[in-house]
């Protein structure tokens, strides 16, 4: 009997494992295919163009359209000097002028001796027809002619190499070396600037370059000629930026000869083509990450899609955004904190 007992209350208790077992097992399976169909609630907006009210106003340098160091290419004591710092001086104009005693010297034994190379070979060349010399003599005095012209054209250049010139048109912004000064080859003796165009210089963040091409008109302010605005344009915008982030742009401007404007003048920029400018804005809110690398939820097809974005400046509670997104797209601005890439949502009125 005690047995009997014994093997009903075993089978009992298997029995009781086996029906949590199952229960379980079904639990499960129903939890799984609640999961899979388990949507997540967020609210949403779409992502449109707006103009959005902004500026963008920086500092930068006005430099000549033309800036020249003048170099020595001889060596001697300066013996004139023609040019001072300030002066007007036109292409060609000399700056100093170093004693060329030597240089016409050896020009004028040069200059004799080849005319005199000259001279025989064209003789020479009557006489060879004549059978006079032999070819060896004929080509002794082209060779002799060679030889001097050569000279003559060194000699030549070493000679005008000791009155210094400008190549540009342009004022004198410096001149390092003065009367009775020894000067040598490649010593800077003055600069030139050209300051009937000017430039300017700056460099403007990442998110600025993207708002700005060669072409886009710029309107140039200064401290000198307050209430004068200067018209300009943008040249270029360089595609690599430094270890700052930031990128250099260089705008263009004819000077005033009524306001003239001088190089290494700061002065205030206005980027006319920022204002204003249609791009596509959304809610700041549906942003997540960093403003360094910011993503959202694009909903596309009832799935929610993470994406990178490049985002501009803010206003208010809108972002503007550069690249990454398109207008009309429909984005997540409530309930992402619980999303993950690729999950069905519901979007909640």
């Amino acid at each position: 009997m005690k047995s009997l007992k014994g093997i009903l209350l075993i089978a009992f208790i298997l029995g009781a494992v086996i029906t949590v077992l199952l229960h379980n097992k079904a639990t499960s399976a129903s939890t799984a295919r609640n999961d899979k169909m388990t949507t997540f609630p967020v609210s949403a907006a779409i992502a449109g163009k707006e103009t959005m009210e902004e500026s963008l106003s920086m500092v930068g340098t006005i430099v000549g359209n033309n800036d020249v160091a003048i170099v020595s290419e001889t060596q001697g004591r300066v013996v004139s000097v023609y040019a001072k710092i300030g002066d007007y001086v036109p292409a060609g104009s000399p700056i100093v002028q170093v004693d060329d005693e030597v240089k016409q010297s050896n020009f004028k034994a040069a200059e004799a001796t080849y005319e005199k190379a000259k001279k025989d070979l064209l003789r020479n060349e009557e006489l060879f027809k004549d059978g006079t010399i032999t070819e060896l003599q004929m080509e002794a005095s082209r060779l002799a002619y060679v030889g001097a012209e050569n000279q003559y054209i060194v000699a030549k250049r070493q000679l005008n190499d000791t009155r210094i010139k400008t190549p540009i048109d342009g004022m004198v912004t410096a001149r390092t070396v003065d009367m009775g000064v020894m000067i040598q080859p490649g010593m800077t003796i003055a600069n030139v600037v050209d300051i009937s165009k000017l430039k300017v210089k700056l460099n403007v963040a990442e998110n600025d370059a993207f708002k700005l091409k060669a072409g886009d008109k710029v309107e140039i302010t200064t401290e000198v000629y307050p209430g004068l605005t200067f018209a300009g344009k943008i040249e270029s915008v360089s595609s690599k930026g430094d270890e700052a982030h930031t990128y250099p742009v260089e705008m263009s401007l004819a000077n005033s000869r009524e306001n003239p404007l001088k190089a290494g003048m700061f002065c205030r920029v206005n980027f006319v083509s920022v204002l204003g400018m249609e791009t596509i804005v959304i809610p700041r809110e549906a942003v997540i990450g960093s403003i360094k690398d910011p993503k959202v939820y694009v909903i596309e097809n009832g799935i929610a899609r993470l994406r990178s974005i490049i985002a501009g400046n803010e206003s208010g509670t809108k972002l503007q955004i550069l690249q990454g997104l398109k207008d009309g797209e429909k984005i997540v601005v409530a309930g992402h904190n619980n999303l993950k890439d690729d999950v069905p949502v519901t979007i909640m009125q």
